[in-house]
């Protein structure tokens, strides 16, 4: 994993981050955007439960970092907290105790001060939830019952009307759910949400932004050329994502005649990242190696026709819930969870990770065909 992928972020890549999140943008794009990897944006937000955090603000009575450039001032030309308090409109005491707590007049320093302060502010309030546990097992119980949140909030505003102590709104109960730092509703009952989301997403996320809905122009896999059924002449390809945790991917390529795989590292699920991680694999092949594409009804393909134009591919797609029709391809993904197990983040993985898993594959004897070995059929074709 790169360094930029491990680094941490400043307050105001982080505020860019949950702007963009808000915005409907992918997670590949805010990692490209911010110069992150997929799975460390994925981590950000996930510990948030999808919903940005409040900014802290200070009290108007608390002292500022101005404040205490002051206090730091005053106490350099020897004056007394007294004049020191005059001068910024403080009592005395408040200047004494600062003082105090920050390492005294020969080593007070605004700035370490500061910091001291915003630490020490770090007093986390419980949660609704979490002071009124009746209303949190009612709720929980409701949950179970496969309730959306919206549903209990209304049932409770009517159930237990002019009872202040059981009223929660919808919001509160996806925060308890998607925030699991507050630790009131266990993770299990995300499970009874219809969407089983994870966490929240932008009321401005749209499906659009998303890359969800249906694929413009798409090709039917019936009209693929005779000859890429038959398997007789190489060239002829199906793909698809394998997915891992925290929302990592690898394209898994299969070539019909000689089950010869390629793997290719993809930056996440978008249609922009996983086109242009395509486009550079096949770029590689032997001019003629691959003539077709056959894939599933995924969106990560959507921008279909700037990979065709890119590589000259014909992109074909099969029908919906019809994993069949990439037979070869729907085989080797089974094979590869050898090696890529489930729930594994894949994109750990580099680029000579996954050609050396399917240099394996590929030097695998199959008995499909006859025993022999898909990298030496892959070789001969290419000569």
């Amino acid at each position: 994993m790169s360094e930029e992928t491990r680094r941490g972020l400043s307050a105001v890549e982080r505020r860019d981050l949950w702007r963009r999140w808000k915005d409907g943008q992918s997670l590949s794009e805010i990692g490209r955007a911010l110069g992150m990897g997929v799975s460390s944006v994925y981590t950000t937000l996930r510990a948030a439960g999808g919903i940005a955090p409040r900014s802290r603000k200070r009290a108007d009575h608390q002292l500022s970092l101005a404040d205490r450039e002051g206090i730091s001032r005053g106490l350099a030309i020897g004056s007394s907290f007294t004049a020191i308090a005059a001068c910024l409109n403080r009592a005395p005491s408040s200047i004494s105790r600062e003082v105090a707590r920050n390492g005294g007049r020969s080593n007070y320093r605004a700035v370490a001060a500061e910091a001291a302060a915003w630490q020490r502010g770090h007093r986390p309030k419980q949660c609704l939830l979490a002071r009124r546990k009746r209303l949190a097992r009612v709720v929980g119980e409701r949950l179970r019952r496969d309730w959306s949140p919206q549903q209990i909030s209304g049932w409770l505003a009517e159930q237990y009307a002019g009872e202040a102590a059981m009223q929660v709104s919808h919001e509160t109960i996806y925060k308890s759910l998607f925030i699991q730092a507050r630790g009131v509703l266990k993770r299990e009952l995300l499970a009874h949400l219809r969407s089983r989301r994870l966490m929240r997403r932008g009321r401005t996320a749209s499906a659009k932004s998303q890359g969800r809905g249906r694929i413009v122009d798409a090709i039917s896999i019936s009209e693929r050329p005779p000859a890429a059924n038959d398997r007789a002449i190489p060239g002829h390809w199906e793909g698809d994502l394998i997915a891992g945790s925290h929302n990592s991917y690898v394209a898994t390529l299969v070539e019909r005649h000689s089950r010869y795989v390629m793997l290719v590292r993809v930056p996440g699920k978008d249609s922009a990242g996983v086109i242009a991680a395509l486009t550079r694999r096949v770029r590689a092949l032997p001019q003629g190696l691959m003539k077709t594409l056959a894939w599933d009804r995924g969106l990560e393909l959507a921008q279909h026709k700037q990979f065709s134009i890119a590589t000259d591919v014909a992109v074909y797609f099969c029908d919906p819930k019809s994993p069949w029709q990439r037979g070869s391809n729907e085989n080797t993904n089974g094979l590869l969870r050898q090696y890529l197990p489930k729930g594994t983040n894949l994109a750990t993985y580099s680029q000579a990770s996954l050609d050396a898993i399917a240099r394996k594959l590929n030097t695998r004897p199959r008995q499909t065909l006859g025993f022999k070995i898909p990298a030496d059929i892959f070789a001969a074709a290419v000569h």
